[in-house]
């Protein structure tokens, strides 16, 4: 399963808000290869799921993931930060064993 924290589920709400998203929408999450750790995070909205992902809901915000992904992302909690120290969304990841510094790839 994917968590979704308070402050991610209303950073989605807006984005989705602002940019006229349909409420019905999902997000698409996703780990490809690339960073200077290895694996690179994706997301993205997408319309609906494809027919092999796996599908969660957490505080109301859909979220789908690809099979392949999901061997990574298994237990992730989706966070939000708005402070001075960085602003975006961050993956609170149990299976990395090791990440980069801005928090946007890892390595198992």
């Amino acid at each position: 399963m994917i968590k979704v924290s308070e402050e991610a589920k209303q950073e989605v709400t807006r984005l989705m808000a602002d940019s006229k998203i349909p409420q019905n929408a999902i997000i698409r999450v996703g780990v490809e290869g690339g960073g200077c750790s290895g694996l690179t995070y994706k997301m993205d909205f997408a319309e609906r799921a494809e027919e092999d992902d796996k599908l969660f809901e957490d505080q109301g915000i859909k979220i789908a993931v690809d099979k392949k992904s999901f061997l990574y992302l298994a237990g992730t909690v989706l966070e939000y930060s708005g402070g001075l120290n960085g602003k975006g969304f961050a993956f609170k990841n149990p299976n990395a064993s090791r990440t980069c510094g801005c928090g946007e790839s890892f390595s198992i």
